[in-house]
């Protein structure tokens, strides 16, 4: 038998992407910021497009009946059906996963919760984008610093409660801008309970943060120093005057030397004004919602997208009726037939994105209804490929839906990824989301005093008698994933805290 090279002719078939449907997939991925600046793109790249009304079938649907999609495009068939996801490979977030089984072993440890953990994988294959929620995730902000310390700190839950409202008023360099009875009376509590949990808050670390103004975060900053003595009061109480430089007049008022006074004001120097700004600006963990649900009259909700941060095109047809009538040749009439079939295109597939997202919005709604009546405490579990079963599409479809999207409700601003969470056994044979368990498991221990803290073994035992099967080992898992200490340490700490 001969050797030699030859020329063979093969047929194949095989499913590849088209760039619309790939560009489909990232835009069903993207936020509506993201949108919003993709769509200033296409407005500069095609003369032919235009913001206004909306386009013909492009209006957002409302309400909580699920959103029939379109079936007259190709492309749109398959991302719904999830045809050439092959292409585009996705690693669903684990959040998809049922890890907990109750017993504490296992991979459960590797689970994610949106509420306590990082933001779950995006899914997002935008090469030239940054990855703003990575950014965000490895930046710690000063409230969440400071949120971190109140459990060791704070005397009891409503001590706790009032210091976490205040740090929520500080701005980004630590400062506490509104007057401590007006957050007394927006809180419905005593005086002196809103300025016993701002002396708490004063307490924490970076020393100065709580101060409501420039002498007293320099104070604050003194007396942890052990540096506060009349002297030293004094010259804090005349900050003016170290700024004017009125240096004999300041040694007069301190009573003290020209080296005693060399010393305080290389003190004062030391000292940080603006001990806030060694931390993340709180401006970086802003988020605007996607989609907003409001109750209606009815007792239902009602389902939109959030239209502020979400432009309309239309296709501006008096300006390529006039196009036309200039466009002599044959390369010119192909390019503005180009130009107007990427314009209908482009208004086609984003109001498939919306309806794809208002109809698995409104599929989450239905199956979690019980935390936006009721809160946490009622989250079930539920995972990607119940709500793609439900609302028949593709479950890597609904993971880019679900992707770096929030939703704003009455409860306040979540990710959607914060509504698929892993589940845990219970009495009732329906399971109990673990975000649920770790929100009870956080009130049993607000609740405890120092002369009854809970073991692990104590809370697994309570929380069977209210119908949640878990063992001890999954409880301290829970327990340290919400960053609460041991029976030990916490006793330690309210010990410490009645102290003070």
């Amino acid at each position: 038998m001969a050797l030699g090279p030859r020329l063979d002719l093969r047929q194949s078939q095989s499913l590849v992407m088209t760039p619309q449907l790939q560009q489909a997939i990232k835009l069903l991925a993207a936020s509506n910021l993201e949108i919003e600046s993709f769509i200033a793109e296409a407005l500069e790249a095609n003369p032919l497009l235009d913001t206004g009304g909306p386009a013909d079938g492009a209006e957002p649907e409302r309400g909580e009946i699920a959103v029939v999609l379109p079936e007259d495009a190709p492309a749109d068939q398959l991302m719904a059906l999830g045809g050439g996801e092959g292409d585009a490979p996705l690693d669903l977030a684990s959040v998809d996963r049922d890890w907990d089984t109750g017993d504490g072993d296992g991979a459960g440890s590797n689970s994610r919760d949106a509420e306590w953990g990082a933001a779950a994988s995006n899914g997002t294959d935008f090469s030239d984008m940054p990855d703003w929620e990575q950014l965000r995730a490895a930046e710690v902000t000063l409230a969440e610093h400071l949120e971190s310390q109140i459990g060791a700190a704070a005397s009891g839950p409503r001590s706790a409660f009032i210091a976490r409202h205040i740090i929520g008023l500080l701005d980004d360099a630590g400062y506490l801008a509104a007057p401590i009875d007006e957050v007394a009376s927006d809180l419905g509590v005593d005086l002196f309970e809103a300025e016993d949990a701002l002396a708490v808050v004063q307490t924490l670390d970076p020393s100065g943060v709580g101060a409501r103004s420039l002498a007293e975060c320099i104070a604050i900053q003194a007396r942890e120093a052990d540096r506060y003595d009349p002297c030293m009061a004094a010259l804090i109480a005349n900050l003016e005057l170290v700024a004017r430089g009125e240096v004999e007049r300041l040694k007069r008022l301190c009573r003290v030397d020209d080296e005693d006074f060399a010393d305080m004001l290389r003190e004062l120097r030391s000292y940080d004004p603006k001990p806030g700004l060694a931390f993340a600006p709180s401006a970086t963990s802003t988020v605007v919602p996607d989609i907003l649900i409001t109750a209606n009259a009815a007792g239902g909700w009602d389902i939109a997208l959030n239209e502020e941060t979400l432009p309309k095109l239309i296709v501006n047809r008096g300006y390529f009726l006039e196009l036309t009538t200039g466009a002599a040749d044959k390369s010119s009439q192909g390019w503005l037939k180009e130009k107007l079939a990427d314009a209908h295109w482009l208004i086609r597939a984003l109001d498939q994105r919306q309806k794809t997202i208002l109809k698995t919005a409104a599929e989450i709604v239905k199956r979690q209804d019980g935390f936006f009546r009721r809160g946490v405490a009622e989250l079930r579990p539920l995972t990607l490929r119940e709500v793609a079963e439900q609302i028949e599409m593709h479950e890597s479809t609904v993971s880019r839906v679900t992707s770096n999207k929030y939703l704003a409700c009455a409860r306040g601003t979540f990710e959607l990824k914060y509504f698929f969470t892993s589940g845990v056994g219970s009495a009732d044979g329906e399971g109990a989301s673990s975000a649920a368990i770790k929100a009870r498991i956080k009130a049993l221990i607000d609740a405890e005093t120092v002369k009854n803290i809970l073991s692990d073994q104590q809370l697994a035992e309570m929380l069977r008698h209210e119908g949640f099967d878990l063992a001890r080992r999954t409880v301290a898992k829970y327990r340290e994933a919400i960053g609460l200490g041991s029976s030990a340490e916490r006793r330690r700490a309210k010990k410490l805290a009645g102290l003070r």
